[in-house]
Parts: structure tokens; C-alpha cells; sequence
């Protein structure tokens, strides 16, 4: 489980932005991750405890901007979230890191190489 020092009142993700609303600089940066999702979509059709995000938010703290990777995986996680889809992921409802997450590197530094990196880099040494 994940263990942070977390403000008292925690936003649920309906209350948090989904994405940081900025567009993509090439048609791969929408292509990789839905390709990947539609194959996993088929493989794994019976399952029900994966999911895959596209440009969504991960919140790590309720203070600071989510984290938008292209694509991510997170295994162990309903795939439907309270009958509905996600508006976004957040850390502290879901209790799971992504298992896999995915950057198509930009024309644009847009510190794919930097801060997004650890962050989950971070996130993922703490279980």
C-alpha cells in the first residue's frame, strides 16, 4: 500500500483536472499508446484487472500537477472504476504504481527526460 505524507482531505478523482491539456507535437504520440491498448484489449478481452491509460493524470499528491506519460499499465487495478471510466488515475484511491509507462519522445522538451522520470522512479521504490 502506498504511504505518503498526505494532506488530511484527499480530492477523488472526479474532483482533479484529467489531463494537463497539452497537445500532442506527432500523430505517434497517439498512435503507440492506442495501438498498444487495442492489442491489449484482445489479449487480455477476459481480464479485468488491468487498465490502461491514455494522456491521463496520475496523481501522486493532491498538491502537486499530476504526471500525463503518453500511455501507462497498471496491473491489480479494476479496469472499470466505479461503473464509470476514469477521469483520471490517482494514487492514493488506487493504491497501485503503473507497472509499465510509456513517453514518446517529443520534437518539444517537454522533460520527458527529466521530472516525469522521477517522479515515478520515486513512486515506484516506495513499495
Amino acid at each position: 500500500m502506498l504511504e505518503f505524507n498526505l494532506p488530511r482531505y484527499l480530492p477523488s478523482a472526479e474532483e482533479l483536472p484529467d489531463s494537463d491539456d497539452t497537445p500532442v507535437d506527432n500523430e505517434l504520440q497517439e498512435l503507440i499508446p492506442g495501438l498498444l491498448k487495442a492489442i491489449l484489449l484482445i489479449l487480455w478481452a477476459e481480464r479485468m484487472n488491468w487498465f490502461f491509460g491514455i494522456d491521463m493524470g496520475i496523481y501522486y499528491h493532491p498538491d502537486k500537477p499530476p504526471i500525463v506519460p503518453d500511455g501507462f499499465l497498471s496491473l491489480g487495478v479494476e479496469r472499470v472504476y466505479d461503473e464509470e471510466l476514469r477521469p483520471s488515475y490517482v494514487l492514493w484511491d488506487e493504491n497501485v504504481v503503473p507497472t509499465l509507462v510509456l513517453e514518446v519522445v517529443s520534437q518539444n522538451y517537454r522533460k520527458e527526460y527529466s521530472s516525469k522520470w522521477e517522479i515515478l522512479f520515486m513512486l515506484s521504490v516506495m513499495l
